[in-house]
């Protein structure tokens, strides 16, 4: 894969976790795509306001608002505001309940925790070109 397979997107990564944010953030980054992360549900809404990404990457279990509140407040700011953008799901310990229940919330794909970078681009593209 060329190592601007990415470019010209913007990503938002949020996730409690800093080494996920830091490493998942500069693969993309290395990747082509301009990335903004946040630690939080809160700062993951702004960065998705501020900046109206074309993909989010999202941790699904987050102290406070966790990603399934993340997703329905993006759903909320509406298709004009950035409220339809794909949103994935990165979580660990993913059962077929689990699965049901993520995809079911309206995330367009899951991630599961550990992935490989190949997986993670893998998996952007196709819920992109969807």
């Amino acid at each position: 894969m060329s190592p601007d397979r990415l470019s010209n997107l913007t990503i938002v990564v949020v996730d409690d976790n800093s080494d996920v944010r830091r490493y998942v953030g500069a693969f993309l980054g290395h990747s082509g795509a301009n990335v903004a992360v946040a630690e939080n549900a809160i700062e993951g809404l702004e960065a998705v306001k501020t900046y109206r990404p074309n993909l989010v990457l999202s941790d699904i279990s987050m102290p406070g608002r966790d990603g399934f509140g993340l997703l329905i407040d993006i759903r909320a700011l509406g298709p004009d505001a950035g409220g339809s953008v794909p949103v994935i799901a990165m979580t660990a310990l993913v059962t077929h309940f689990d699965r049901a229940r993520i995809l079911e919330a309206g995330f367009q794909a899951i991630l599961p925790k550990p992935f490989t970078p190949e997986t993670l681009v893998k998996t952007i593209l196709t819920v992109l070109n969807d």
